[in-house]
């Protein structure tokens, strides 16, 4: 008697290259689960054998050419690049939310708005012109206000590491949170007393229809004058002519951008050569591969078990 075929994991993250690493990965993480770890682009792979799907930005249509795919695992925290599928089987979509995540997302935003308070902007523009002129900035950690738009898991580690370097951090989201040692804020009537107290605003929410163009003129007349924002969510919740308009007025001093509506960021841009921009390519929370095939291991176990796996996206909240 032959044996059955084992489920395929069709992986597509880091092209063909990658794979000896995932297959190892996996190989440590779930060798109980017998799956064969094949590449998006390996065309013997039968469609019928495949079960799981490990992506980023998956070509339209093809997810719903394997009739046995049981779940469907982002290779990033955010599904805005599968959800564009407009031929998407309704299937489960896994989160790639990890401790490594929520640590190096920390870690950005915390390094973004050091950046920020010691004008990091005018320290490149005066490497650019080897100029050497000596300036000080304003304020320190302990005397500027931090607030994190968005208290998912990304959010409040973000939040936590500001707090425990001195920044005055609070956070804001869509219903009522209480976290230790963090000012909350919740829903739209919350929103301009968050605002307000709030010089270096960063943006961590999911991408929905409430969320697009959020940060948006009317808002950034909100935020006090010469405050900055970070931008690490999606692209889509910046009206970039907005915010183009609001540097060059001073309203916002400056801003680290990690993701854009379109990507790569077209040369063409604007917001390459604006002198108070930041521009940094999508950087700010990829784990290592080793990691996320950890996270998927855990997803699929649950999924083989009848369990509900963790950071299963939900379509009615959009996140």
């Amino acid at each position: 008697m032959s044996l059955a075929p084992r489920p395929v994991l069709l992986v597509k993250s880091g092209g063909a290259a990658a794979l000896p690493e995932w297959r190892a990965s996996f190989a440590e993480f779930a060798p109980g689960l017998e799956l064969e770890v094949r590449a998006w682009e390996d065309a013997e792979v039968d469609p019928a054998s495949v079960h799981y799907a490990l992506v980023w930005q998956p070509e339209s249509g093809r997810l719903a050419g394997y009739p046995n795919l049981k779940a469907i695992i982002s290779s990033a925290a955010g599904v805005d690049h599968i959800l564009a599928d407009p031929h998407l089987p309704d299937l489960p979509i896994v989160r790639m939310v990890t401790p490594e995540t929520q640590q190096r997302m920390a870690e950005f935003t915390l390094m973004s708005s050091l950046m920020l308070l010691k004008d990091m902007p005018r320290i490149i523009a005066q490497q650019a012109r080897c100029e050497w002129t000596e300036f000080s900035t304003a304020r320190t950690a302990r005397e500027t206000r931090v607030g994190v738009l968005g208290l998912g898991a990304l959010g409040l580690a973000a939040a936590h590491m500001h707090a425990r370097i001195g920044f005055e951090t609070a956070g804001w989201a869509r219903s009522p949170r209480n976290e230790a040692g963090l000012a909350c804020y919740a829903g739209a009537a919350q929103l301009p007393d968050f605002l307000a107290r709030t010089d270096i605003l960063i943006c961590l929410l999911p991408e929905t229809d409430d969320t697009r163009h959020l940060i948006n003129a009317e808002l950034m007349r909100q935020l006090p004058r010469g405050a900055a924002i970070i931008n690490v969510g999606r692209g889509s919740h910046v009206r970039m002519p907005d915010l183009l308009a609001a540097l060059d007025q001073g309203q916002i001093s400056g801003a680290v951008l990690d993701v854009f509506d379109e990507e790569p960021l077209p040369p063409g841009a604007a917001a390459w050569r604006h002198p108070r921009i930041l521009v940094t390519p999508h950087a700010g929370a990829t784990p290592s591969r080793r990691e996320r095939a950890r996270q998927a291991a855990v997803a699929i176990s649950a999924v083989q078990a009848g369990l509900t796996p963790p950071h299963l996206y939900d379509r009615q909240r959009g996140y």
